[in-house]
């Protein structure tokens, strides 16, 4: 493929991205809305979910607010059953935070669902359709690996 056919091709993928976000926002929004944490709650359960185990002080300061707010704010997550606070085995006097199977199941349904490849959505494609989405996002999920590993 020629330089001007590369260029071409991530244009018209720059393009079909910025379409599909928009066509998935309805359902995204909707998922947002349905759910009772506050805009803190969802950052602070992400941060828990994605490190799969945090203190309270690695949180205070990651989100740059005291130790007690940050304790207050795990405290409502522990009510909600989204994480649970558990003693470090390497060290007894640390405790962690880390996200209950319901934190996870939350999060998942709030931050990580892709409603543009719904099972609504790939249903309707043919199997060759399916298997270049494939191809696609292998080679996608390839470069955010190694842009990570940076």
């Amino acid at each position: 493929m020629t330089d001007a056919a590369t260029t071409a091709a991530r244009e018209r993928i720059e393009a079909l991205t910025l379409a599909i976000s928009v066509r998935s926002l309805p359902r995204m929004v909707g998922s947002l809305l349905e759910t009772n944490l506050t805009i803190t709650q969802l950052k602070t359960l992400t941060a828990i979910v994605v490190a799969e185990s945090a203190t309270a002080s690695a949180l205070a300061e990651q989100f740059a607010v005291s130790l007690p707010t940050m304790s207050k704010l795990i405290d409502r997550l522990v009510e909600q059953g989204l994480v649970e606070r558990v003693t470090d085995l390497d060290d007894q006097r640390v405790r962690r935070v880390r996200p209950t199977p319901l934190g996870r199941e939350v999060f998942g349904q709030v931050v990580g669902p892709r409603p543009a490849l719904g099972v609504d959505v790939l249903a309707g494609l043919d199997l060759e359709e399916l298997v270049a989405l494939e191809v696609g996002m292998r080679a996608v999920n390839r470069e955010l690996q190694r842009l990570a590993a940076r």
